[in-house]
């Protein structure tokens, strides 16, 4: 860990104390009549970390939180919080962190540094997809396209804003959640999210 990451890292609980000053509206986006998505997720795929496809097909009946990441931000201890998460659910939920370098390049890295750091510092065990772009362009990943057009996915138009956005699929691959940055991972909105 470089010394920007262990002062981000010092520096997470005040980050997290000013996300308190903003309306949960904003935080939090809920899809309250369960809306169906027009284009299945389990129709999407993605390539992790160690370059290998994943079919979105083999978690049907497993909830799935989605979340753009980065290791030079000040969000990022949120990796140990995802971990605990992970932990708590372990035949639940599935977590894709997906590294992003699209905010203020705070992911310079290569997806085999991002590995190890992950693990060496965090002890993720969950599953890590190769850098990509989350931002609405030309260039966005498919998942996120999926994520944050609601002619896909039903109802939500919310593209990441920064590093830590999380979307919850259901069961039913419906997304039902957007939690931005400021909403940590163990919240009890997260874990009544799962656990419904």
């Amino acid at each position: 860990m470089t010394g920007k990451q262990v002062f981000l890292k010092w520096l997470y609980p005040f980050t997290m104390q000013m996300g308190k000053w903003l309306s949960e509206k904003k935080n939090i986006q809920i899809n309250a009549h369960f809306i169906k998505p027009t284009t299945s997720f389990y129709d999407l795929q993605a390539v992790n970390n160690a370059g290998t496809v994943v079919h979105f097909s083999e978690w049907e009946a497993k909830k799935v939180l989605i979340v753009n990441t980065a290791s030079f931000c000040g969000f990022t201890a949120q990796y140990a919080e995802l971990q605990k998460l992970y932990d708590l659910y372990p035949s639940k939920l599935i977590i894709l962190a997906f590294p992003s370098n699209d905010f203020k390049e705070q992911e310079p890295d290569t997806n085999a540094q991002i590995a190890q750091f992950c693990s060496l510092n965090y002890g993720v065990q969950f599953l890590l997809m190769q850098k990509s772009v989350v931002v609405k362009s030309e260039m966005q990943h498919p998942v996120f396209q999926w994520l944050s057009n609601a002619d896909k996915n039903g109802w939500n138009n919310q593209a990441p804003v920064w590093n830590f956005n999380k979307y919850l699929v259901n069961e039913s691959g419906i997304l039902t959640h957007y939690f931005s940055s400021f909403i940590s991972p163990l919240s009890p909105q997260m874990k009544a999210a799962i656990e419904q």
